[in-house]
């Protein structure tokens, strides 16, 4: 019985998390999670699962979800709030396994901690390897512990990996639907609305990643992604827009044999992938493969897509760029959905925020964070030169 902790309980990866561990009860049993601050999904949760630890965003909401919990003679099951409650989720003794699902550097902490702690950690958290990578993978060597990507891209490229050893690797390939600009002039990009954005033609995402997915950001964010999971150069990190999303990602080997990941576009497959590594087991999560009908490549438009350019740019540098990335695109992003600044103006101030961040390499979690920090006050005084209008 493998004992489960779940970081972002009330998220759409913590939701399959669930229904995988609902579907599979003699093998997984969730122990912890943290909930955020949806208390009446966390009041729904703890009725049904019973956790050990409940965690919420704050103390008030934490406060209010333990006296209903009382009322309900459930007083037994232990309520925490704050940063220091999701790293209590994370590091409980009896977990196991700990699904990193948080959006944002919030969940940072707590991943980094739990694999200090020895725990398998299965990561759903982009920001935590572009932010921390070098950090949290260092850790996770000393600790002989796999970090298991969650993602369907990294997850895809890790089954591929099974087909030889690592030192055979010659490249990876990370497919990209091109999001709703892949056929647009770059002449229109100045006009491009906050609704056209969002409009993503294959998948339906959080509003930033959603963004981050027209910008080609999202794609950047993998490529550093898989550049710490798998210990690979930039260079050798390849992104390939594949507007069908149907083969997830490739591995191409020294011998020049290729191998593809399919699977049907339901994340409980690599969640489940994951929780049962390096077992696989039954599931229902089917592909058709009589279904494919065309399969169509082509490389992204670095003019007019620079999101991607500088995300390569952050990778090889490691340590502050990645941090200033990441960083200066959420808060850019935030501008853009206000409608305080243009489609293109992303970029700009992704960029200048990048050349403004002195180059450094953190050695501890506190000082991502304050890179971090400084990175968002940077990028919120490149705001004012952009007005969209």
């Amino acid at each position: 019985m493998k004992r489960i902790a779940i970081l972002g309980s009330t998220g759409s990866i913590g939701r399959s998390t669930l229904n995988v561990i609902e579907n599979n009860p003699e093998r997984f049993q969730l122990l912890t999670m943290a909930a955020g601050s949806n208390t009446e999904a966390a009041l729904n949760d703890a009725r049904r699962w019973k956790p050990k630890v409940l965690s919420l965003a704050s103390e008030q909401d934490a406060e209010k979800v333990r006296k209903q919990l009382k009322d309900e003679g459930l007083g037994e099951i232990e309520i925490a709030h704050g940063q220091a409650g999701t790293v209590r989720v994370a590091t409980h003794p009896e977990v196991d396994f700990v699904v990193s699902a948080i959006v944002g550097v919030a969940g940072l902490k707590a991943t980094y901690e739990a694999v200090r702690a020895g725990k398998e950690v299965g990561l759903a958290n982009k920001e935590c390897l572009v932010a921390a990578g070098e950090l949290i993978t260092a850790e996770a060597r000393r600790q002989n512990k796999p970090l298991l990507p969650i993602d369907s891209e990294h997850n895809a490229v890790h089954q591929c990996m099974r087909g030889g050893r690592m030192n055979e690797v010659e490249r990876v390939w990370l497919t990209a639907s091109g999001g709703p600009f892949l056929n647009t002039p770059t002449s229109d990009f100045e006009k491009i609305t906050v609704e056209q954005a969002l409009n993503h033609p294959t998948w339906k995402m959080g509003q930033r990643i959603t963004i981050d997915s027209a910008t080609l950001m999202n794609k950047g964010f993998e490529v550093i992604e898989a550049c710490r999971l798998f210990d690979m150069p930039p260079e050798r990190v390849k992104v390939i827009v594949h507007p069908q999303s149907t083969i997830h990602s490739l591995v191409e080997f020294n011998d020049g044999s290729i191998l593809a990941q399919l699977s049907v576009t339901d994340m409980r497959l690599p969640i489940l992938y994951a929780l049962t590594y390096p077992e696989r087991i039954e599931s229902d999560l089917r592909f058709n493969v009589l279904d494919l009908k065309r399969l169509d490549f082509a490389p992204p438009d670095p003019d007019k897509f620079p999101c991607l350019r500088l995300a390569y740019e952050a990778a090889a540098a490691g340590g502050s760029k990645t941090i200033a990335l990441n960083a200066a695109d959420e808060v850019a992003v935030a501008a853009f959905l206000k409608r305080e600044i243009g489609f293109t103006d992303i970029s700009k101030v992704v960029e200048r925020t990048m050349n403004e961040t002195p180059d450094r390499h953190p050695e501890s979690i506190e000082e991502v964070l304050a890179i971090d920090a400084q990175a968002r006050s940077l990028a919120q005084e490149q705001l004012p030169r952009h007005v969209a209008r």
